[in-house]
């Protein structure tokens, strides 16, 4: 039942369009509520980002009426509350709000408030012809199936997954080594079955893309009006002796069971732990294992950890950011083999490097990227598979020369439109952009003839402080600009490629990030002289027109 609630410290709703201001509501304990001002019009929504909690009073608000997330780029539709860009799954409140005897209120139920979000209901039997099929259970599976329903589809919805359980947040695995599926699962299983989403353990074998039609190895066969490929990224094992799954104790982490091995093989910490690759996994894995009180070693190949997409400057502050917290570090190294324990010549003992070092090793965890998990259509000659296993689309992440098919996440290369890329096919490999292309594709499904939203790629990652990133170096950068305190760290790093900003990091300086791809969205981040004379991207003011 709503209901009405007074606004603590505030007497009037004078705000100018753009303003933003989180309140308390008296009578709900740890009540609060965000009111904002666009088009000349009040709004009252829940404070806080339905993904990890951000306080959105701390995010970016555009002229139309866009609410970002200054932590990890959820968007919302003020005026509805809707999510329009991942992760968040869950859609705000709305409020009522007006002045009253010369106090503000808001209308609401009380429970509603202490939410501080809208519950999804996307309750639905299926009542139509239509099939939708989805090969994969991660992050773009999980944005193509609550985009199907929220968008009010009302055909069947299978999903054929091997993993064989509910969409996780697999960020959790690298970061903190999350390994309870009740905790790691964004919803509970009653939430599929109301939303009427079958999802089922299974391994495609095959895809009968004329007949339109999967093969599971169990040999099930289901039929599609829409398929969307998901099947997301294998982890590599390095070809190396000892390191390619022959000896025990040597992981890689990609689902939930390599987690709990994981955990299992730590036991009650303190062993000597080998991380072999310094990129996100790694560098994630390798700073949670330490801060457990375990002895951790990582190997990488560049001068400074994720060089590559960091640069070398960057990729040093998280260096000394993770050795802080104990980690050791062999840079610029490379891998010979893996050697038997001594005590038990099953498992792992030690990890010999090519200049003679050898690293006593309890537990061995390769973090040295993943391809694109496409096995299944290697020998189908209706697709045809890119150099490295991905699967080439379009803009609508349709699969080319096939009708009805889609392709997303980890498997797919698509034209890429932000700044830098002028349609430059890519394959990016993360949550965010998954979610994103999956989310892409249901509002394509849901109504046929639009066009598709493009996105700028958000990214973030723990690494003993929070790095914050957005846009994409795919054709390479030759510069950055760092402006800040490396050292806090509190900084906010600009790559550039000759003028133009084509991604932007940052770490202790939300909403940077946040501010950079709203701006990029609309072509209007300041060029990289600018920034070098000391442009505050802060004071630049968002313009309602969106260019990409």
């Amino acid at each position: 039942m709503a209901q009405e609630f007074k606004v603590k410290g505030l007497s009037s709703l004078d705000l100018k369009n753009g303003d933003k201001q989180e309140v308390e509501i008296e009578g709900v304990e740890g009540g609060k509520a965000l009111i904002l001002k666009i088009q000349d019009k009040i709004h009252a929504t829940s404070a806080n980002c339905t993904h990890y909690g951000a306080p959105l009073a701390k995010g970016v608000l555009t002229p139309e009426g866009r609410l970002t997330c200054p932590w990890h780029g959820a968007c919302f539709n003020v005026s509805t509350g809707d999510v329009e860009d991942a992760p968040a799954l869950d859609p705000l409140s709305k409020y009522e709000v007006f002045e009253k005897g010369g106090a503000v209120y808001i209308k609401a139920d009380k429970d509603t408030i202490k939410a501080n979000r809208r519950s999804l209901n996307l309750k639905c039997s299926a009542s139509n012809d239509q099939k939708v099929l989805v090969i994969g259970g991660g992050s773009g599976t999980l944005g193509a199936i609550e985009g199907l329903r929220g968008g009010g589809f009302k055909g069947a919805i299978t999903v054929l997954s091997k993993e064989g359980y509910r969409p996780i947040d697999r960020t959790k695995l690298s970061k903190a080594l999350l390994a309870d599926l009740s905790k790691a699962a964004w919803r509970q299983p009653d939430f599929y079955k109301d939303a009427s989403i079958n999802i089922v353990e299974a391994e495609v074998n095959n895809v009968d893309f004329s007949a339109k039609k999967v093969s599971t190895k169990g040999g099930e066969t289901y039929e599609y009006t829409k398929l969307v490929l998901a099947t997301g990224g294998t982890p590599r094992w390095l070809p190396l002796e000892g390191l390619k799954g022959d000896l025990g104790n040597v992981f890689i982490l990609r689902a939930l069971p390599d987690a709990q091995n994981i955990v299992k093989a730590v036991g009650d910490n303190g062993k000597k732990v080998v991380v072999v690759g310094s990129s996100f996994i790694g560098m994630e894995v390798g700073n949670c294992l330490a801060g457990m009180k375990n002895d951790v070693t990582i190997i990488g190949m560049e001068e400074a950890p994720m060089e590559r997409v960091m640069g070398k400057k960057v990729g040093k502050i998280f260096q000394g950011l993770l050795e802080k917290n104990g980690v050791k570090f062999k840079m610029g190294a490379s891998v010979d083999k893996a050697t038997p324990s001594k005590n038990d010549s099953s498992r792992v003992g030690a990890v010999h490097l090519k200049d003679g070092t050898i690293l006593e090793a309890d537990i061995v965890i390769e973090g040295v990227g993943v391809a694109p998990a496409t096995e299944y259509l290697k020998e189908n000659s209706a697709v045809q598979l890119e150099k490295d296993g991905s699967i080439s689309t379009n803009e609508a992440f349709e699969v080319k020369g096939l009708k009805d098919v889609f392709a997303i996440g980890d498997i797919a290369t698509y034209p890429y439109h932000g700044p830098g890329g002028n349609g430059t096919p890519v394959r990016i490999e993360h949550w965010n952009v998954a979610q994103n292309a999956g989310r892409s594709v249901a509002n394509t499904i849901n109504n046929p003839g639009s066009k598709p939203k493009p996105f700028i790629p958000v990214f973030w990652s723990a690494l003993g402080s929070q790095l914050r990133y957005c846009g994409n170096t795919v054709a390479g950068y030759d510069d950055v600009v760092i402006s800040g305190d490396i050292k806090q760290p509190s900084f906010v790093a600009y790559y550039t490629k000759g003028e133009e900003v084509v991604a932007v990091s940052s770490m202790g300086k939300d909403p940077y990030m946040t501010q950079a791809a709203e701006l990029m969205r609309r072509n209007k981040m300041p060029k990289k002289s600018e920034l070098q004379k000391g442009v505050d991207i802060l004071e630049i003011g968002i313009p309602s027109e969106i260019k990409i």
